[in-house]
């Protein structure tokens, strides 16, 4: 359970960062924070893949000490054709740092690209061997309708509530607030 002076850190590319979204209190983290009562953290870096990820999550973690760390990240490396064994490592280790400052983990499945948007099915093998929790086609939905985007690769301002809603319920199943 958070309790009410926890620090939540949402760590990822540029969906964490709230890129289509007008503004940045539009964000899924800032829509959160309102949500679950709790701070918030957007550690969200826009292009970010998750070799570049990892390399600045130690510093996130020393300096907000969250209890909680929601990921995001994955995109960018399926854009680019990185290899899934590298990206599924690259966020192992992010999960294994986060566990071991004694942050619980949250895993927001990430669409691979394509015409009919799923979730690359790493990410849930990676949840159950991790025992995290999976926020599981929750982006594929939000990116599938129109209505909810502001591109083809990032949410606009209804999505990232949208978004930010699944995250908050997600967190209320398990517990944590």
């Amino acid at each position: 359970m958070l309790e009410p002076e926890d620090t939540v850190l949402c760590f990822g590319d540029s969906i964490t960062f709230g890129l289509g979204a007008a503004l940045p209190d539009q964000s899924y983290p800032s829509v959160l924070e309102t949500i679950i009562q709790r701070q918030v953290v957007n550690g969200g870096v826009p292009g970010e893949q998750t070799s570049e990820g990892l390399e600045r999550l130690r510093e996130w973690l020393n300096r907000d000490q969250p209890a909680l760390v929601i990921l995001c990240e994955g995109g960018n490396d399926m854009l680019r054709h990185v290899d899934e064994r590298i990206i599924v490592d690259q966020l192992r280790k992010m999960i294994h740092m986060a566990k071991s400052r004694g942050a619980d983990v949250v895993l927001i499945g990430v669409p691979h690209p394509g015409l009919l948007l799923r979730d690359a099915s790493f990410y849930s093998k990676l949840a159950r061997e991790e025992d995290v929790p999976y926020a599981k086609q929750i982006l594929s939905r939000i990116l599938s309708d129109p209505l909810l985007r502001s591109d083809q690769i990032h949410p606009n301002e209804k999505g990232y509530q949208m978004l930010a809603k699944s995250v908050a319920e997600l967190l209320r199943e398990q517990g944590a607030v």
